[in-house]
């Protein structure tokens, strides 16, 4: 039996056909993936005086990437079975879907007596376990522990754990390569405090 003929479905496709269409929907798989990343990396990055309201809108958008409608038939409850599972796969394994950040504004203030500059204060909350990856904010940080603990370092310093009541500053150079919850079993929360441009992202990757 040659491959083609081993690749043969129980209904009428031939090997060519699965192996058209298997090239043609990891092609669709990856374009919806790469559409889900960008709508939540500008969910995490808007800033700004409507930052809250775009911020819950991209990530609403986000989770209805995802949504469609109900099957009708057996077969196309299959088939999207094994569509949801290499999508859940690609997301297990891809490490920009680390566990994220829940990310809540509290307000965002023009500062009228610094040109272009303004306030924002949020908070912070990471699930067991959570992590950043490397990045910078190009702003004035302050950063306070209200729950749990947390481990910091910014490049070219030293990595602390800080707990409720301790306080962590970054400056606009500086890239935070480490942000993280330091406990595996229990939540953290943290205040953080920007003065930055009023046309910059909250958030830059660093590769």
């Amino acid at each position: 039996m040659s491959d083609k003929d081993s690749k043969r479905t129980l209904g009428d496709l031939t090997g060519d056909a699965v192996e058209e269409n298997s090239s043609k929907l990891g092609r669709l798989l990856a374009d919806v993936f790469a559409l889900y990343v960008k709508t939540k990396n500008f969910h995490w990055h808007i800033s700004g005086q409507h930052f809250r309201d775009y911020h819950l809108l991209r990530g609403e958008q986000s989770r209805q990437i995802f949504t469609v409608p109900r099957a009708k038939n057996e077969r196309s409850i299959m088939l999207r079975k094994k569509i949801v599972m290499a999508v859940l796969i690609a997301l297990i394994a891809g490490p920009v879907m680390a566990q994220e950040a829940k990310v809540t504004s509290l307000i965002s203030k023009d500062l009228k007596e610094f040109s272009g500059k303004e306030g924002l204060m949020i908070t912070v909350e990471y699930a067991p376990g959570a992590s950043d990856p490397a990045h910078r904010h190009d702003a004035h940080v302050f950063v306070y522990v209200l729950e749990g603990s947390i481990v910091m370092q910014v490049k070219g310093g030293k990595e602390v754990t800080l707990t409720p009541g301790q306080t962590f500053y970054e400056d606009p150079k500086d890239v935070h390569v480490v942000s993280r919850n330091a406990s595996k079993t229990t939540p953290a929360k943290f205040l953080v405090f920007f003065v930055k441009d009023k046309s910059a992202p909250v958030l830059k990757p660093v590769k």
